[in-house]
């Protein structure tokens, strides 16, 4: 099992310092949890941002993927989440965050997430720092969750709080 982070920055660095975990988080996995607990290792603190995209079609609602994340998160002050639309790296900026972290499962992830990476750095000189999934959540997939909540199965194995999505 690794648990293993890939960055190309030095560690000491990130102190003091918050990151963006951006995503839609329809719905936010045991997965997307990892990597939150994975990232409060390195920074100080949290800001899950949920993009808005109205060309995208959701299965949750906006507020019930908010009030599910705070569910979660409700006891740890070093986590916010924000709701932005528009490009991540504007969102970090607005903030003043200058990493991004992300989630890998598997090399399909890596490629995808180290172009995005290397264009963020590019657009407005964010960072991203990766995290290797533990293999018991590696299969956890938010569209496959979505297709088991459609076909009316259980997702409390994949899903903290479910019942803040219904």
């Amino acid at each position: 099992m690794v648990t293993s982070i890939l960055v190309f920055l030095p560690l000491i660095k990130m102190k003091n310092k918050t990151a963006v975990f951006p995503g839609s988080f329809d719905p936010f996995t045991k997965g997307h949890e990892y990597v939150v607990k994975k990232a409060l290792e390195i920074f100080e603190g949290v800001v899950i941002g949920i993009g808005i995209n109205t060309s995208k079609k959701y299965l949750f609602s906006i507020e019930k993927r908010i009030a599910q994340i705070e569910s979660i998160y409700k006891e740890n002050p070093k986590v916010k989440i924000r709701t932005y639309d528009g490009l991540t790296t504007k969102f970090c900026k607005s903030i003043d965050v200058s990493h991004i972290v992300r989630g890998l499962r598997n090399t399909i992830d890596f490629e995808y997430e180290k172009s995005i990476a290397e264009m963020n750095f590019t657009l407005d000189k964010i960072d991203t720092v990766f995290f290797i999934s533990r293999d018991d959540i590696g299969a956890i997939n938010a569209s496959i969750v979505r297709e088991i909540f459609k076909s009316k199965g259980r997702i409390d194995s994949f899903v903290s709080c479910s019942e803040k999505l219904v």
